[in-house]
């Protein structure tokens, strides 16, 4: 079957695709910003992904999502040539900019009449493990190894402090109570414990209250760094849901294949598009009405889970924007152009990522030579 050439196939990507992939967002994100309008407070969840791990990143995808529909609906896309070729920041560009663009939306109603509420909160599962991580430290100390046999269950218990806590004090109640259950004492003058009768017989050893291994568990239980945060964690929220769009991006966009700044957002897009076309899928059932489950090993932790199955995917989106780009391509008053011309917003117009102009092949020669063949330019100056 005959197929355009490589150079014929980037200019219609960039010529027809990329804008049609744009407009088709932007018409799609408009209905569901539309639709939460009259919803009224509205929890938004964000996080960014980079196209690659470490200080080498060249793009980063910040996207925001609504908590209660688990929709996209802002995607932000920043080159690292847009932030002075610093990786660190360029998520705090991203949440800049989809802060803005989502102030943008705002019902004409109250634009003007009362300041938008906002509260920041942050993800209750990187809490947890950032307590983990504490506890897991101490417990490498010695004297202190019982505290990774606790480890877990002191993970657990933030999780339920802040799922049930109303406010700081009721937190702050039940989180230092962990101090007495861990000793074994589940009754003390100010409080008590909320569980139910403990098993006679136990594998799991009590802490001895006032060893090393308990004063540490206190400092981290009490650290005012830790408990000058904590009150971020206490509406409960997750970025689950992101995370796992996140990894949805490769199907699009591999990190193992380099694109275009253009390419590269407009194939985020489409990522974007699949997931909100897509998530709201019912389950898969059997003959008898039961919902499958399928059946799923975590090698970290050494145990099976279940999950629930999704019906099939439909991409009935699709032919919608074919149409789209069929359009802009019967729209054209000219034909398609012969030199892929950079766009005026194109990172690439600050010059080449590293920041340093690459020399000629020239210069290059009579600089580099195979190590033990030659010699070097400078061997040869008297």
């Amino acid at each position: 079957m005959g197929m355009v050439e490589r150079s014929s196939f980037f200019r219609i990507q960039d010529s027809y695709c990329v804008d049609s992939i744009n407009d088709f967002w932007n018409e799609k994100r408009a209905k569901l910003i539309t639709q939460l309008h009259p919803k009224g407070p509205v929890v938004i969840l964000g996080d960014a992904r980079m196209d690659s791990p470490g200080f080498c990143a060249q793009y980063c995808t910040y996207t925001a999502m609504d908590n209660d529909s688990k929709n996209i609906i802002c995607m932000i896309n920043i080159d690292k040539r847009e932030t002075q070729r610093n990786s660190v920041i360029m998520e705090k560009e991203g949440f800049k900019f989809a802060q803005m663009l989502i102030r943008r939306y705002q019902p004409s109603s109250a634009k003007g009449t009362s300041k938008i509420a906002e509260s920041t909160t942050l993800d209750i599962w990187h809490g947890s493990k950032n307590l983990g991580k504490k506890v897991l430290t101490a417990g490498q100390q010695m004297g202190c190894s019982i505290l990774q046999m606790w480890n877990k269950d002191i993970c657990n218990h933030f999780w339920y402090c802040c799922k049930t806590a109303d406010h700081y004090e009721d937190f702050f109640d039940m989180w230092t109570g962990l101090l007495h259950h861990v000793t074994g004492e589940h009754s003390w003058a100010l409080g008590a414990c909320k569980h139910g009768p403990l098993l006679e017989s136990r594998e799991k050893e009590w802490i001895q209250q006032g060893s090393v291994a308990h004063q540490r568990l206190t400092d981290i239980i009490l650290g005012a760094r830790w408990l000058k945060n904590v009150h971020k964690y206490l509406r409960f929220r997750s970025t689950a849901d992101l995370e796992s769009f996140n990894n949805h991006i490769l199907m699009y966009a591999s990190k193992r294949f380099s694109f275009s700044p253009t390419v590269y957002a407009a194939r985020t897009l489409l990522a974007g598009l699949d997931y909100n076309h897509q998530i709201h899928r019912p389950a898969k059932r059997k003959e008898d009405g039961s919902i499958q489950y399928g059946k799923l090993y975590n090698k970290r932790s050494r145990a099976w889970r279940l999950h629930t199955l999704k019906v099939e995917k439909n991409y009935s989106y699709i032919p919608d924007l074919q149409s789209t780009i069929l359009r802009r391509r019967l729209s054209a008053t000219k034909g398609m152009p012969r030199i892929r011309a950079k766009r005026p917003d194109d990172p690439r117009q600050h010059g080449v990522l590293s920041g340093a102009p690459a020399p000629t092949t020239q210069e290059l020669l009579q600089k580099q030579v195979s190590r033990g063949l030659g010699e070097l330019a400078y061997d040869n100056v008297d």
